[in-house]
């Protein structure tokens, strides 16, 4: 069983800033910001959402398939997706576009300021699902917009569950395109900020939204996650981390975790629990895609 994968390939710019971002910035000159933080450390990682969510399912014997577009730079990434033993088929590159950069700088309490460079991503609309008989499973996470739009449409006419996962692309939608996303979706997973957002453009708490779908599933960070099932919250706790050294990449660490329980036909709440799991081991270890996980390892609920 395969799961396609939406969403963007990024190589991600990682800087650690020694100090808090709250004592650097004066909330009442907020009109004539003007800071600028110094950052000894610096590392350049592979990352976006679907390279990411693809590495965490790879990582536990899943069969990821992202689709995604890189640019003119993107031969690396397609080289170390293959030699991780990744499809590469619903990959397209786009020529005279650079691949998404993200720029990351996280402070000493893992708060974060982001600048994303969308490039080649805003042409992932030029990917189309159609039914194949090994994809059984997909999931929209962050893309360019259009992309998210007609991926939910061709999800939906190939009969393909998926899991809606906006992110940081949810206020790009309004009310009515997110409805439309739900009404498409199996399921839907967002953290906890996403949630109240999604619920304040939709008119529907998180009891409704999962009435719409088969689950619902929020993250909470380092509270664990609760499940949404028709209208009733289950919450599955946490797993301590063994450090804590950088939270970029954990949520989509836990979404590969969402994918590969549903590969498994699990209940959510053991999916969010390896979800959790995997989260916690992800936060111990620098950049997205660089920590290591045997499914044999796992502690779940039966």
């Amino acid at each position: 069983m395969a799961s396609i994968i939406c969403g963007s390939l990024a190589f991600d710019t990682i800087m650690n800033f020694e100090g808090r971002f709250a004592q650097q910035i004066m909330p009442d000159q907020l009109h004539i910001l003007n800071v600028s933080f110094l950052v000894p450390s610096l590392r350049r990682d592979f990352g976006g959402c679907a390279g990411n969510i693809a590495y965490a399912l790879k990582l536990l014997g899943g069969t990821p398939l992202p689709m995604a577009t890189v640019g003119q730079d993107g031969g690396g990434y397609l080289e170390r997706l293959a030699g991780q033993g990744i499809s590469c088929e619903f990959v397209r590159s786009v020529p005279d576009t650079y691949t998404a950069q993200a720029m990351i700088i996280t402070d000493i309490d893992n708060n974060q300021i982001n600048g994303f460079h969308p490039g080649a991503m805003e042409q992932a609309w030029q990917n189309r699902i159609t039914a194949r008989s090994d994809i059984k499973l997909g999931i929209i996470a962050p893309d360019g917009r259009d992309a998210m739009l007609q991926h939910a449409e061709q999800f939906a006419a190939a009969n393909i569950p998926f899991v809606f996962d906006p992110g940081q692309q949810l206020p790009r939608f309004d009310g009515a395109e997110l409805r439309s996303f739900v009404g498409q979706a199996t399921w839907v997973a967002v953290n906890d900020y996403e949630g109240k957002m999604l619920s304040e453009r939709t008119g529907w708490d998180n009891a409704e939204i999962s009435r719409q779908v088969k689950g619902l599933i929020v993250t909470l960070g380092a509270e664990g996650s609760d499940v949404w099932v028709d209208g009733h919250k289950t919450h599955v706790a946490a797993v301590p981390a063994t450090s804590v050294v950088d939270p970029t990449g954990c949520g989509d660490a836990y979404r590969g975790a969402l994918l590969f329980g549903l590969e498994q036909g699990w209940s959510l709440e053991r999916c969010a629990a390896l979800g959790n799991q995997l989260g916690s081991v992800k936060i111990a270890h620098r950049g997205p895609q660089n920590y290591n996980f045997a499914l044999a390892d796992a502690h779940l609920p039966e």
